[in-house]
């Protein structure tokens, strides 16, 4: 038994967890746990700007890492509340992030105390679970139940509340105990039966496809699904957000499906007879829940590892639950000894030339010689100069979600986006994250000007801990979603649409980070090889057409016309 005060019992759990970095905003709260991280040489604390942003950040390292994401609000009230906007993106993703806050003494609550907030009640809807410790003897065990229930299937965030009393006041406490003993280690297989039968309905497929989405990609389970794809030479598509579930290279790989995907993806998926939801929800991001992106008489084999997620959005020929790469797995397993079917075999090689002919076109088509620069060459020069180990982050809003699948996505996982949640002023703060978490590997942010300038305070953060990424900023004046509804759908009566910014570059400069100006199509690449050989964080910013916009929310205006 070990004396020790409520703030050393939590970061003597976070280094019982191996926790290498946590992100945080220092307050009065929980003074205590930081004078114990003071101590604690094997945790690296990274100073943040805005609890959203350190929430960012540890979301982005969450994913990047395959582990949880530590984010520590030092204030309760203020401090609190900052971390609502990142913990519900968190949600979105399904991110394993730990989220901790200072909270009102004990003896204070219901009083109406200063900074008061019940904090309980405002986190529960947007995490896993959320705990507010009443005893310090119990800190440890609320430690290990918060980084259990972040990665226990579906993972997700949680959030701990530590008020000050329990802090400050000391427990004895016996040895703490491993993750090794409370931890899962092992996932549900599919079932012998479910398998013999998905196997007989791909193998008599005409037109299979498989779509997969996170629970390929956050398993790193790619190799399994090639490996089936293969035997069953078959097309994959994947859901947006995780084009890169399956590297770019693969010769069935077609990329991202549905109304935000590409239109070969997106017709595989709307004239299949058989598919293999791996790992997907197909849920809005993917299909808009509608049969205008899925074909209505399509037989559907959804893999989940959520099992209510199974049939939820659309009905289901068979589901089952299991770990999505293990069910794969089995299924290659049983399909050993089918024959190649010639109808399906003309179905992929079809695929095969349009997909060919797509990427051709996508590159001809990209307008290079216009002036202001238009996103498609932007996309086309990035797609040239960026290496092969790069990990993208993008915002929400019409330029990222055309750039997600412009781009080329090599090494999964390598694409970093809002999700479902769709939050502009993610990208920069979650490339951070996603640095820390995977340092041997370039990092490039992309963002428009509106998202970056809510969060550039970071850049002192990125320059004072050396975490050297690259935010191309698409710098439009716009808020350019919302501008281009106001185009086509509200007769150009436009109002809060155009936003000012200072110089990128320039302010970038000025935080101690390199900065780069491009204003013509022939100074992207120089610009971004630059920015991604200076040895510092930087900022490129580049001046994209503010017509250049698109409407992808259509179907959210059809009774305005247009």
């Amino acid at each position: 038994m070990k004396k020790l005060s409520g703030g050393q019992a939590a970061v003597e759990s976070l280094q019982t967890e191996n926790v290498e970095h946590v992100f945080g905003l220092i307050g009065s709260a929980t003074m205590e746990m930081f004078d114990a991280l003071y101590d604690a040489e094997d945790i690296s604390f990274i100073g943040v700007h805005d609890e959203r942003t350190g929430t960012h950040m540890a979301d982005g390292y969450a994913r990047a890492a395959g582990k949880p994401g530590v984010v520590l609000a030092g204030q309760n009230g203020p401090g609190a509340t900052n971390l609502v906007t990142g913990l519900a993106q968190a949600a979105a993703a399904f991110s394993p992030v730990v989220s901790i806050a200072g909270s009102l003494s004990s003896a204070h609550v219901y009083r109406d105390a200063f900074q008061e907030v019940d904090q309980q009640s405002l986190f529960k809807p947007i995490t896993k679970k959320t705990w507010t410790v009443t005893q310090t003897a119990r800190v440890p065990e609320m430690f290990r139940e918060a980084f259990r229930v972040a990665m226990t299937p579906r993972r997700g965030p949680v959030q701990l509340n530590l008020p000050r009393d329990v802090l400050s006041d000391v427990a004895e406490y016996p040895p703490f105990q491993s993750p090794r003993c409370y931890r899962s280690h092992s996932v549900p297989a599919a079932a012998g039966d479910d398998v013999k039968q998905a196997a007989e309905m791909l193998r008599l497929a005409a037109r299979p496809v498989i779509v997969t989405g996170g629970g390929i990609k956050n398993t790193g389970g790619y190799e399994q699904v090639l490996e089936l794809a293969e035997a069953l030479n078959a097309p994959i598509a994947t859901a947006p957000g995780h084009g890169d579930a399956i590297p770019f290279e693969h010769p069935l790989n077609a990329g991202q499906m549905g109304p935000r995907g590409n239109p070969v993806a997106s017709r595989l998926v709307k004239e299949a007879d058989v598919i293999l939801a791996l790992g997907t929800r197909l849920g809005f991001n993917s299909t808009f829940y509608s049969y205008d992106n899925i074909n209505q008489q399509a037989k559907i084999i959804q893999v989940e590892l959520e099992p209510t997620a199974i049939g939820r959005y659309f009905p289901v020929a068979l589901g089952i639950w299991a770990d999505a790469p293990t069910a794969a797995k089995q299924l290659i397993g049983a399909l050993a000894k089918g024959e190649a079917r010639s109808e399906a075999e003309n179905w992929t090689e079809a695929y095969k030339n349009e997909r060919a002919a797509y990427l051709r076109r996508r590159d001809m088509d990209a307008k290079t010689d216009l002036h202001p620069i238009q996103p498609s060459a932007l996309y086309k020069e990035l797609r040239s100069v960026l290496p092969k180990n790069v990990a993208v982050t993008m915002d929400a809003g019409t330029l990222c979600l055309q750039a997600t699948d412009a781009l080329n996505y090599w090494q999964p996982p390598s694409l970093f986006t809002p999700l479902d949640f769709g939050l502009v002023g993610f990208s920069f703060a979650c490339g951070l994250g996603v640095k820390l978490a995977r340092p041997q590997r370039s990092v490039v942010s992309l963002m428009g000007d509106g998202g970056f300038g809510m969060t550039l305070s970071e850049l002192s953060t990125a320059v004072d801990h050396g975490i050297n990424t690259v935010t191309v900023v698409m710098n439009n004046q716009c808020w350019g979603a919302e501008k281009a509804y106001q185009r086509d759908f509200f007769g150009e009566r436009y109002i809060g649409a155009n936003i000012s910014s200072p110089p990128f570059d320039k302010v970038a400069e000025l935080y101690g980070a390199a900065g780069y100006r491009v204003d013509r199509v022939s100074e992207i690449g120089e610009a971004v090889q630059a920015a991604l050989g200076c040895g510092r964080p930087a900022v490129v910013d580049v001046a994209v057409d503010p017509d250049a916009l698109f409407s992808f929310r259509r179907d959210s205006f059809k009774h305005r016309g247009g």
